[in-house]
């Protein structure tokens, strides 16, 4: 398989990469530090084109490719950590399920604001007894009339305490048939969003809670049986959170292979001490092999959604690469890299969380294996 850019692809590369080194570099990690969601910086985002990029042109996109998504999430990455969360909600996630199922009242009413950066869309998926296990989910959608009456309760949603938005996952009737989506507006009667709490990494999330919450027929986005279609999609979101993943671990190892270039102890550089060698050439190692991983799971999307094996391997591969990575790099730069005058501990928290986020390293593991026996394995008790 070839992995090789074409001609366009390294312009494109390139260009992200000129752009985020001059426009987002400077400030990356007081933006990092920052609980804010960057709006400013959202919008620069937006008017470089980097948000939608593979969403069709008639809908506001760039009508690029998935390769074309990975590669701005890196290059963004790799100058300003933060930044590049900010081309994931703005490519992958919720805002993906909604631009490949929606109407097109709904793309015309909300998809404007979110690809210039001014909303954020959140999507609701866990509840409190309903995490890895999601078809368990409890949150219902009761027909009334013309529209839809919204009961129960979602946790950890990604960018909930500023999101204008929120794609909601709801039970319409019994068993995985009856599960689909709604999208539900802030400040709709009836939906209170619950005090801001925070990750380890930072980033904030609030319970969202609907009690008798009423919508208007139209903001249905996929009725019973629509799980499938929404869960299937969910492995170009993966893709996604590894891309960060990887690319915040190589960030990393940048900040502290330059670290181990000019600091001296006993009289030389740390560059020249064997011990300090051998783990950067083992860094090296799991970056790049997780780096082919990931385009071997994007080539394989190209025409069409990944296969659940590839994005599977690609985030676990990933996610530990990003986390082992980043935890070296902070080993070697020692105090500095413990310290939040270096960017390195945010890289080593935020690769943390992705082992949990986006499907856990175990549920991973688990679609592997039914892959590798062919069957499927029920993790329920019989």
């Amino acid at each position: 398989m070839d992995f090789d850019f074409t001609e366009e692809q390294r312009a494109f590369a390139e260009s992200v990469r000129r752009f985020a080194q001059a426009e987002l570099a400077p400030g990356a990690l007081e933006r990092a530090h920052d609980p804010a969601y960057p709006w400013e910086t959202a919008a620069k985002i937006a008017r470089q084109g980097l948000l939608g990029i593979l969403f069709p042109e008639e809908d506001g996109g760039m009508g690029g490719t998935l390769m074309d998504a990975v590669i701005a999430i890196q290059e963004v990455a790799l100058a300003c950590p933060k930044s590049a969360d900010i081309v994931q909600a703005g490519n992958f996630g919720p805002i993906r399920t909604f631009v490949e199922y929606a109407t097109p009242e709904q793309k015309a009413r909300f998809l404007p604001d979110l690809l210039a950066g001014r909303k954020l869309l959140s999507l609701g998926m866990t509840e409190p007894e309903a995490g890895s296990a999601v078809t368990d989910l409890r949150t219902t959608a009761r027909e009334d009339g013309d529209g839809f009456v919204i009961d129960g309760t979602k946790v950890f949603s990604t960018h909930s305490p500023e999101a204008a938005l929120f794609l909601v996952y709801v039970r319409f009737g019994p068993g995985v048939g009856g599960i689909g989506s709604v999208l539900v507006e802030r400040g709709t009667p009836g939906f209170a969003i619950g005090q801001p709490s925070r990750f380890m990494n930072g980033e904030a999330w609030a319970q969202l809670y609907f009690d008798g919450c009423r919508i208007p027929r139209e903001n249905l986005l996929l009725g019973p049986g629509g799980f499938k279609k929404q869960i299937t999609g969910f492995n170009v979101e993966r893709l996604g959170n590894a891309s960060r993943a990887l690319a915040l671990g190589r960030h990393a190892y940048n900040v502290a292979r330059e670290h181990a270039r000019v600091r001296k102890q006993f009289g030389r550089p740390l560059c020249e001490f064997q011990g300090l060698q051998w783990k950067f050439a083992e860094m090296s190692v799991k970056l790049e092999s997780a780096q082919l991983m990931l385009w071997k799971a994007v080539v394989g999307a190209q025409k069409g959604l990944p296969g659940a094996y590839d994005t599977a391997a690609a985030k676990l591969a990933c996610n530990q690469a990003g986390f082992e990575v980043a935890n070296e790099a902070m080993q070697v730069m020692g105090g500095m890299g413990f310290s939040q005058e270096a960017i390195v501990e945010y890289c080593v928290r935020r690769t943390r969380g992705w082992m949990i986020a986006g499907g856990s390293l175990e549920m991973l593991k688990n679609r592997l294996a039914e892959s590798i026996f062919d069957r499927r394995f029920d993790q329920r008790k019989g």
